[in-house]
């Protein structure tokens, strides 16, 4: 027979976790699945500044702490792949290893990365996702970043203390980044940002060996020499799974819940960055986790 849980929580990172917390808190028995990695995309990040109590945290702590307090609290965390949700009562979870049924389930898979679209771009050595992972390998080489947000300045703010010279590239004239990290990049000697630029192609046959950018504004075709690319371009969100559920999306395939995370499917409800809202921070991300998992246990 297939084991059953009041929740069910699609998702491991922040909003997951915390979901987690909040639902055994208030007595509730809870699956959490995860594809990939506990933590989330925070995970990899090498400094956490903006998260209240601490004045700085490493990624990959702050992830532990709140996976070892999910775990302690009794909820099942397990690395499964979630195939297919089956609406009822109850709902059928069905993974990678097996299938679940759930009183209630909690969609907080957040984003998948977003790429260039280039050829090559899934095949050759030297394209990165992730600074921190990849970043040890170009130690004292040139390479480049990809991106005009936060996560790709912080990026290449951790590759400057690495390599020899790093190059910041991005389509827009002006950083979206949070200003204090434009004003650091900008003081550091061997980190060049190259606004209105885009990647045209990427060089090499096995291993990336340069790029050939484009001026967006003066239309200027240039190359670049590096042994890496990493690229921090944005995200795009994980909904396969509510939209064959029947969860409305907006235009960009965010899930249309409001500030109490309940979707238009009873019983389903939207925690974290795959949610639609105006604020995707960390901070928000565990507010929804608390909202949805205190939501839940009020449906179930």
């Amino acid at each position: 027979m297939e084991p059953y849980f009041d929740i069910v929580i699609v998702g491991g990172g922040p909003a997951g976790l915390t979901a987690a917390i909040y639902a055994r808190r208030a007595g509730r028995s809870v699956l959490l699945l995860e594809k990939e990695g506990f933590g989330g995309q925070i995970a990899s990040a090498p400094k956490v500044e903006n998260f209240p109590g601490f004045s700085a945290i490493s990624g990959a702590e702050l992830a532990d702490r709140l996976f070892s307090q999910a775990e302690a609290l009794g909820a099942r965390l397990e690395l499964e792949e979630v195939l297919e949700i089956r609406d009822g009562a109850p709902k059928r979870v069905v993974t990678d290893y097996g299938a679940y049924l759930a009183g209630a389930v909690i969609l907080a898979a957040g984003m998948r990365r977003r790429t260039l679209g280039l050829p090559g771009e899934d095949h050759l050595a030297g394209i990165s996702f992730c600074a921190v992972c990849d970043g040890a390998f170009y130690a004292g080489q040139d390479v480049a970043v990809a991106g005009g947000g936060s996560a790709a300045l912080q990026d290449a703010l951790y590759l400057a203390d690495l390599c020899r010279h790093v190059t910041v590239l991005h389509r827009r004239a002006d950083f979206r980044a949070d200003p204090i990290l434009v004003e650091e990049a900008r003081g550091r000697a061997n980190l060049t940002l190259l606004p209105s630029t885009v990647v045209e192609a990427l060089e090499g046959e096995d291993h990336l060996t340069g790029l050939t950018l484009r001026d967006t504004a003066a239309g200027d075709v240039s190359h670049l020499p590096v042994s890496a690319l990493f690229e921090a371009v944005g995200h795009l969100p994980e909904s396969g799974l509510a939209r064959a559920l029947g969860v409305p999306v907006d235009e960009a395939g965010f899930l249309a819940a409001g500030e109490d995370c309940v979707t238009p499917v009873p019983g389903i409800f939207a925690a974290g960055d795959v949610r639609a809202k105006a604020v995707r921070q960390l901070t928000t991300a565990c507010a929804d986790g608390a909202v949805a998992a205190l939501a839940a246990c009020a449906y179930n």
